[in-house]
């Protein structure tokens, strides 16, 4: 079991990592864009390699935590002026081999850059050694670092801020650290307690206040208490229940199927208070004959908003493969083949046909009834601006449910910056067969529009009421300007929430 965290020590740690100039663009020009990229994908050997003969503290200090390799204890002395390597074996962060004299690895502590609308922050995040420095597939209580669906999920977020939040299922606190900037007050749960010292470990070195951690199952660590955020990134992967499978804590919640997510989604709204909003990852099945959003859409409590965004669907055997090397067992062995051979005996056992993977936001409102019910499938877009994006959106959304369509014929709208246009014709032909909206930034969404709703986009620019173009559209295209309105604005709806329209404050 991982120590305590002495807060001390913490602080120790993160002024020799500081002055050792340990951070992210640091390691990636001392061990160069390639072997960074190899890094993430696993593969230390070029990292390694890079660094070899170095003795600084950067390189000493990226060489232990970074990589997970072993260290001279001289070298190490040398690189933690203030903790020492008596001091980082206190925190459970170092081991000394008996045998040789080296420091052995017992974690990794790795700087993690984030930027927000905060401004930019570098956190050394601690967690347990991953495959390429245990050499083999992980144990079960394993504690993730900052891998991709931690990462997906911090960069969907929200900037609202709140008074308090709950970080379900944190893990080694990623999240939680994350939406410590935005609220005065974290509720950090889990089931591992071994997680729940990592996340007090990283809240000290980064010097973080304001984060209670808890231990327990969903949500019985918090009662009856309410949230103005909750975030989490569950345990979501469905994984067979039968012996000879490893449930790894940090990803199988120990329910059959998508159990998990579905509690999760039903029981968070009793978790919300008036305004809170909850934004989780998820997989979901598809059976024969019902579509995975539509049941995600039979969890989601009555008298919430709910923005469901399915990302992709994968068939059984891709993601019993996904899943499987994610352990770390290597395809081309027996112990592959007797996985792979489990998951599909299960799906098919269930009559599973895909898992879908997305996004959920649900809200409860402030008052009144829910106005948002979008469940949707989208494929395209960079995730880097997803969180501003979704505000955005949701801040159009909220505006444009409090107006009939007369109010909204008298609201001057505004076409997004990276909103483009791509006509395509036929041969010989002078009129477009196709005409399409495309968006830049976001989700990346191409939607097609007839001439009457690209004019009307094209003319937005901030200086003329919707109804006055329709209007003027209308009568250059010799239709009735009634019939057109009544057209075209459900649509201007979808483009204010879809984020290719904006209001003009």
């Amino acid at each position: 079991m991982l120590p305590e965290p002495d807060a001390q020590l913490c602080h120790a740690l993160a002024s020799d990592l500081r002055a050792a100039g340990y951070a992210s663009a640091a390691l990636r020009d001392a061990w160069g864009a390639q072997a960074d990229d190899a890094v993430a994908r696993g593969l230390r050997g070029p990292a390694e390699l890079a660094l070899a003969g170095r003795d600084d503290a950067l390189a000493v200090l990226g060489r232990l935590w970074g990589l997970g390799l072993t260290v001279s204890r001289a070298e190490a002395d040398a690189a933690l002026p203030a903790l020492g390597v008596d001091g980082a074996a206190a925190l459970g962060l170092v081991a000394l081999d008996a045998d040789t004299g080296r420091v052995r690895p017992a974690v990794l502590v790795r700087p993690q850059a984030f930027g927000d609308e905060e401004g930019e922050v570098e956190w050394w995040i601690a967690s347990d050694l991953d495959e390429a420095a245990l050499g083999g597939p992980l144990p079960e209580d394993h504690v993730l670092g900052v891998g991709g669906a931690s990462q997906t999920l911090a960069r969907l977020q929200l900037t609202r801020r709140g008074g308090t939040a709950l970080d379900l299922g944190t893990g080694c606190g990623i999240q939680a650290l994350r939406l410590r900037r935005l609220v005065d007050r974290v509720v950090a749960t889990d089931i591992s307690e071994r997680a729940l010292r990592f996340t007090r470990l990283n809240a000290l070195l980064n010097d973080v206040d304001g984060i209670e951690t808890r231990l327990g199952s969903l949500f019985e660590p918090v009662g009856d208490e309410t949230f103005d955020r909750v975030a989490s990134n569950p345990p979501f992967v469905i994984t067979p229940r039968v012996e000879g499978v490893p449930a790894y804590e940090y990803r199988d919640g120990g329910m059959e199927g998508d159990a998990l997510v579905a509690t999760v989604i039903r029981e968070v709204g009793a978790h919300l208070a008036p305004g809170g909003i909850a934004q989780s990852l998820g997989n979901w099945e598809y059976h024969d004959g019902e579509s995975g959003l539509d049941r995600v859409r039979g969890w989601v409590g009555d008298g919430l908003d709910a923005w469901v965004i399915e990302r992709e669907v994968l068939d059984p055997l891709a993601y019993a493969e996904l899943w499987v090397r994610d352990g770390g067992t290597v395809p081309g062995t027996p112990a592959y083949a007797r996985l792979i051979e489990a998951w599909l005996d299960d799906f098919a056992r269930r009559g599973v046909t895909g898992v879908g993977f997305g996004y959920v936001l649900v809200r409860k409102p402030l008052a009144g009834s829910p106005t948002l019910t979008r469940y949707e499938r989208v494929a395209g877009g960079g995730e880097a601006g997803f969180g501003p994006h979704l505000a955005d959106c949701l801040a159009a959304h909220d505006r444009a449910a409090l107006l009939d369509d007369d109010d909204l014929a008298d609201s001057v709208l505004r076409v997004a910056p990276d909103v483009t246009e791509a006509r395509h014709h036929r041969p010989g032909e002078g009129d477009p067969s196709v005409i399409e909206l495309r968006q830049g930034g976001g989700f990346a969404r191409t939607m097609e529009v007839d001439p009457a709703l690209a004019a009307l986009v094209g003319a937005c620019d901030g200086d003329l009421p919707v109804g006055t173009l329709v209007d003027a559209i209308a009568q250059l295209m010799e239709v009735d300007a009634a019939h057109l309105r009544a057209d075209v604005l459900p649509r201007v709806r979808e483009l204010l929430v879809t984020g290719f329209l904006s209001f003009e404050d």
